[in-house]
């Protein structure tokens, strides 16, 4: 029996990280691992992009060009390194006017990537054809996608091999130039005869030397027999991990893999005993994260709730975040509900955020009370087409709270109009901060905004999460589980750590006693009295400070703005809950404020 040598990309640096630990991982810290890596004989990596890119602004206080040309340096100019895009959203939750797009493709060249993956998640084949273009032309290889997932039982119109084969369709009658083709599965929710059925349908369309490239994931329990069912369909290579990256949110493991296909007339490229090797290296330079319980587990309601992997653990580390891990299930049961009504975008970022931060809204605010924004935006086509039409009352709702009309302009149009994006725009805001004009940083603010600045100012803080705070490069910055704390004294918010006697508040560490108090003055501190005669402007939910957008002693009317809350990714208006004047605002911008919590007092 002829046996055929399976070839994959080694997805642990970025969908891995993404997938467990919500991108949120150091540069430093994982590198030994690549090289282990390379020592096994792996030759091809993902190394940045989706996710990994807005991370390491947001949450890591690194520059992820920086992260890239480490990655490229340790791995030796021959490998092939590949990021991935979201087309016209780059790599960002936003969608992007051209020269940004072009941009980006430019830039990821620069710093040694060899190919970028490209997206859209709604199978918009418009949103892939400037993006690809852009690719090739930037000197890089395009692996187009097509994007696939499950829809929930009862549901139907879209996500079957027939869509998938009109979407590769749609793409090839466009004229987008490839060099090979994803069929790209976040959720892996998509059942293994639909992936048998649609890879055999690709292999019949497509030249015979065109590489069709499959990508699952663990989390419904299905990936290894997702990637069984396309290698026998005809694809040639397919996404795998290693631990402690792979498995339950991320995908199958390369040695669980090598391992499913043995006897078979398949058979994994790879030296087993080398990549055992690499894991080990692996699974050390990662002990000091904190593993999620989530990240590790089939979750047998994901095909009811299609949330991807990525998605996933990105989403509880911010319920952490905000100590509201305990809605995590209502949120996830909720998703079910927003799929049906969203015309069945498939679940990958940006989609799958916009269906997370409406399920959120649903939960913290009633059904359909809030229509978050992006989720507004996309049912209202400011996104693409979606599959099918969406609910008409929920378009209407959208219609209602977001001030917009529905459009079938593209994205591109729309965006190349906008006065407020663009390199240009990003460069006025470079200029008015002080900060030096590179494109670079103007990539970063195009993609990163508010965020963008704050990191190229030196402002951004650490979040990420590790055990112990050993490794900690600020011990003000990085955090744990059961010793960061927030302290309200007299409105204002004290972030503290606290670590066997010793306390840190900002920069000082002082030796402390504490011995266990009154349980009632613990409640009375998360929302503190308010003194004096006025209107208290409270927090509907958890998040973190944004803006503050008017200051004491401003006259405002019912309604109007006071600060901006982020929670999810999102920016929520806190607006007047009365006319007067704004006597005292009680938080700072950066503070995270709690669900009841005394943001103002309107005189």
């Amino acid at each position: 029996m002829s046996v055929k040598k399976i070839k994959f990309m080694c997805t642990a640096f970025r969908d891995g990280f993404q997938s467990v630990y919500g991108a949120r991982v150091l540069t430093k810290d994982f590198l030994p691992a690549v090289e282990a890596a390379c020592d096994a004989g792996i030759t091809y990596f993902e190394a940045g992009g989706g996710a990994r890119f807005q991370s390491l602004y947001f949450y890591c206080n690194e520059d992820a060009f920086a992260m890239m040309d480490a990655f490229r340096e340790t791995t030796g100019p021959d490998a092939n390194l590949q990021t991935l895009a979201r087309g016209v959203n780059v790599v960002g939750l936003d969608s992007q006017s051209s020269d940004v797009i072009e941009l980006h493709a430019r830039l990821f060249k620069r710093h040694g990537i060899t190919t970028i993956r490209n997206f859209d998640a709604l199978n918009d084949v418009n949103n892939l054809i400037f993006s690809g273009k852009s690719i090739v032309d930037a000197g890089l290889k395009h692996q187009v996608c097509v994007t696939m997932m499950e829809l929930p039982p009862g549901c139907k119109g879209a996500h079957g091999p027939d869509f998938y084969e009109e979407t590769l369709r749609q793409i090839l009658d466009a004229g987008i130039p490839f060099d090979s083709v994803c069929f790209k599965d976040a959720s892996g929710t998509s059942v293994p005869s639909k992936v048998f059925r649609t890879i055999e349908l690709a292999r019949k369309m497509l030249p015979e030397e065109t590489s069709i490239h499959f990508h699952t994931h663990d989390t419904a329990g299905v990936g290894v027999l997702g990637y069984k069912a396309a290698i026998e369909a005809g694809a040639d290579m397919i996404d795998l991990s290693m631990a402690p990256c792979s498995g339950g949110t991320c995908q199958s493991d390369i040695l669980t893999m090598w391992h499913a296909l043995r006897g078979s007339e398949f058979e994994l490229d790879v030296d087993v005993e080398k990549v055992r090797e690499a894991e080990s290296v692996f699974k050390d330079c990662m002990k000091s994260y904190f593993l999620p319980p989530e990240a590790t587990a089939v979750e047998p309601i994901i095909p009811w709730s299609p949330m991807p992997g990525g998605a996933l653990t990105a989403n509880t580390q911010m319920l952490r975040d905000n100590k509201i891990m305990h809605k995590y299930p209502e949120i996830i049961e909720a998703m079910g509900e927003v799929v049906r009504c969203g015309g069945f975008g498939t679940s990958v970022t940006p989609v799958s955020q916009f269906y997370f931060q409406q399920s959120f809204n649903n939960v913290m605010f009633g059904p359909w009370e809030k229509i978050a924004e992006g989720y507004g935006k996309m049912v209202l086509g400011y996104f693409g087409k979606t599959p099918v039409s969406p609910d008409p009352k929920v378009v209407k709702l959208a219609q209602e709270q977001l001030g917009l009309e529905p459009t079938e302009r593209t994205p591109i149009e729309i965006n190349d109009e906008d006065p407020t994006k663009g390199v240009e725009q990003a460069r006025k805001q470079l200029k008015d901060e002080g900060i030096e004009d590179t494109e670079e940083n103007i990539f970063i603010v195009a993609a990163c905004k508010e965020k963008g600045i704050m990191f190229l100012k030196g402002e951004a803080e650490l979040g990420i999460r590790k055990i112990s705070q050993e490794d900690k490069p600020s011990a003000t910055l990085a955090v744990s589980d059961s010793s960061d704390y927030t302290v309200t004294v007299n409105h204002k918010k004290y972030s503290m750590i606290f670590e066997d006697n010793k306390v840190t508040v900002g920069d000082k560490t002082y030796l402390v006693d504490i011995i266990p108090g009154n349980g009632d003055a613990k409640a009375q501190a998360k929302t503190p009295a308010v003194s004096g005669e006025g209107v208290e402007l409270k927090s509907q939910m958890p998040g973190a400070v944004f803006k503050i957008i008017v200051n004491a002693g401003t006259s405002v009317s019912k309604g109007d703005t006071i600060l901006v809350l982020e929670a999810m990714k999102m920016e929520m208006k806190i607006g007047s809950p009365a006319d007067g004047t704004v006597s005292e605002i009680c938080v700072a911008q950066g503070d995270q404020v709690e669900e009841g919590q005394v943001l103002a007092i309107i005189g």
